[in-house]
């Protein structure tokens, strides 16, 4: 491992035991910081409701202040997660309502750049809707190191994966994809436990200065270009525990990992490229039946170059 790595791990990796509610409060005054919390949901009504009642119970108290907004951004369910959202205590905001005169496209990057617009934290917080079995230790390990860290801009979760009962053996696409790309292309980013996890902590001034890929590269792609833009000591993670969730199935995993193959592309080369597409199997009643899917490719520009939110930032 690179001598930066190792460094890094041992100066830039901690756990959520390291920083007590007590202490984070402390800095959350003496910084004057706010803390928004993002939920990004499609289809999530059987756990949604349960995330946001957690959060606002834990962190959202006279008590503990720790969170001073949690919005669940609703990317088109055809369930009841913004119903139950909203009964936890959520402010739920449909995707296609921010930033209207720019039509959305499908994708999880594309609600978590437009969530931008509507939220208003120093820190803003990406947890995922799907999580099992939460703990308000997700939302306060991220968040810890940004109000005790002054150096520190970015913060992923760390934890366990298991599938099923295999301890350990969720994350395929990490594990089989994006680990390989980073310890091959970006090797300062190779101590990173899940670069993929879906729960991360960073500054606005950060994040309002990074592209944002609309679909499933955007975990990785953030984690490059903040390294590029801000420098690895910048960049940290904290061991929240345990995270268990919904798998997805084994052909959604392959198209997870075309998207998140081809964000690497484009940040390895930066040219002009044929747009991608990735072809499945299926048995149908004539055998097996192709099935192709086009690998979106689109980003989103930095939010600070976005009109609307340089307007808002100035209000």
């Amino acid at each position: 491992m690179l001598e930066d790595v190792e460094r890094w791990l041992s100066t830039r990796s901690w756990s959520v035991e390291d920083r007590p509610l007590k202490q984070l409060i402390t800095a959350k005054r003496a910084t004057g910081s706010t803390v928004s919390v993002v939920l990004p949901a499609l289809n999530e009504e059987e756990t949604v409701g349960e995330i946001v009642a957690i959060i606002r119970r834990e962190l959202m108290t006279r008590k503990v202040p720790l969170v001073d907004e949690i919005v669940v951004i609703d990317s088109g369910s055809t369930d009841r997660t913004s119903e139950v959202a909203a009964e936890a205590g959520a402010r739920v905001v449909h995707r296609d309502e921010i930033l209207p005169r720019l039509p959305a496209v499908p994708g999880k990057g594309e609600v978590l750049w437009r969530s931008l617009l509507v939220t208003r934290g120093d820190i803003v917080a990406f947890v995922d809707a799907d999580l099992k079995e939460f703990s308000a230790d997700f939302v306060s390990g991220i968040v810890g190191p940004l109000l005790t860290e002054p150096g520190v801009d970015l913060v992923k979760a760390m934890y366990d994966r298991p599938l099923g009962s295999a301890a350990g053996q969720g994350g395929r696409v990490t594990e089989l994809m994006a680990r390989p790309l980073l310890n091959m292309h970006w090797p300062q980013l190779a101590g990173f436990v899940q670069p993929l996890g879906g729960e991360y902590a960073a500054r606005r001034s950060l994040l309002e200065r990074l592209p944002f890929p609309v679909g499933y590269g955007v975990e990785l792609g953030m984690l490059v270009d903040s390294l590029h833009l801000v420098g690895l000591d910048a960049l940290a993670q904290v061991d929240v525990g345990v995270r268990k969730h919904r798998h997805q199935d084994g052909q959604a995993l392959g198209r997870m990992s075309a998207a998140i193959y081809r964000t690497a592309q484009l940040r390895l080369a930066r040219g002009h490229m044929i747009r991608p597409s990735l072809t499945q199997f299926e048995r149908g009643e004539k055998g097996f039946e192709p099935r192709t899917y086009s690998v979106d490719m689109e980003e989103r520009p930095p939010m600070a170059e976005i009109e609307e939110y340089v307007e808002r930032k100035a209000a």
